[in-house]
């Protein structure tokens, strides 16, 4: 059986956002009060240092996560059957895809389709498109201006929509929080009736146009979406709530969304009706691997 160690390594955060971060509005009731959400990051090839804050971030405080790291081949061999959230974090989107193969790719793909979540972190949220031939096309999201993907690292300010101020506790809508080259999503044309369309979270207010990037192009663009995958969620962000001040626990909110269990109608409290998906189911425990 593999020992997956957990680290508690903190790295720079910045800013003090406005926002009250707590589950506030959106608890998520589980098929099993006393059962932790279990989480898997990926940390394989493709992975930054940034996933150590998203792993600090699961793992203080008492909060109800149990939070191991998986590869890429762990993947391909099934092991997202012993998790609720599968978490890619920033680094390289293309590395992170590549290294996953087809056959990774499609079994996070089912893991979500039957009932699992996904966060996407930066390169998560890359690999979240359908735009590459790596991507996992879990939403139908394209990448703006994927010629200039590395226009530079540095802090921005997003605008929140009513659902994402509710879902984060955010007294005000303007978040300050740091980007490091995330995609600038939109959508398509021509929409793609095999992949799920997403909900925008928050746009883009100012940007960052370093390297030959053009102006005017990031400001709009989404930066943080979600949506449904069958019955399954998925929730991605293009900037580093991990790495911002005050901001951390907006991941230990998103996966409490993403592992909202909405299989049992009757139980209270509930996720609102806005915001709830294609009814899913949590997990079953399969027998550890050798």
């Amino acid at each position: 059986m593999r020992i997956h160690r957990h680290l508690t390594i903190h790295l720079p955060l910045r800013f003090v956002s406005l926002c009250f971060v707590g589950l506030g509005a959106w608890p998520c009731t589980l098929s099993h009060a006393n059962e932790a959400i279990r989480v898997a990051i990926y940390n394989d090839n493709g992975v930054g240092q940034s996933w150590k804050s998203v792993q600090s971030n699961l793992t203080a405080e008492d909060q109800t996560f149990s939070v191991q790291t998986i590869n890429a081949q762990e993947i391909r061999s099934g092991v997202l059957d012993d998790f609720d959230v599968l978490i890619h974090p920033g680094g390289s989107g293309s590395q992170q895809g590549k290294a996953l193969q087809e056959a990774g790719r499609e079994s996070v793909r089912k893991f979500v389709s039957d009932g699992g979540g996904y966060l996407g972190i930066c390169a998560g949220a890359y690999l979240a498109t359908n735009d590459y031939s790596w991507s996992l096309n879990l939403l139908d999201a394209k990448v703006v201006d994927r010629l200039h993907w590395n226009r530079g690292n540095g802090d921005v300010s997003i605008s929140l929509t009513d659902q994402a101020a509710t879902l984060f506790d955010c007294t005000d809508h303007e978040v300050n929080i740091y980007y490091a080259q995330g995609p600038l999503l939109g959508r398509r044309e021509w929409d793609d009736p095999r992949v799920p369309d997403y909900e925008s979270l928050a746009v883009f207010s100012t940007e960052i146009a370093k390297k030959g990037a053009p102006r005017g192009i990031m400001i709009g663009t989404s930066a943080a979406v979600r949506g449904e995958y069958d019955e399954g969620r998925v929730l991605c962000f293009s900037p580093h709530p991990e790495l911002t001040e005050a901001l951390g626990s907006w991941i230990t909110i998103a996966v409490q969304w993403l592992a909202c269990d909405q299989s049992r109608p009757e139980a209270t409290p509930r996720c609102p009706t806005s915001a709830r998906p294609t009814p899913g189911r949590r997990r079953t425990p399969t027998k550890n691997r050798d």
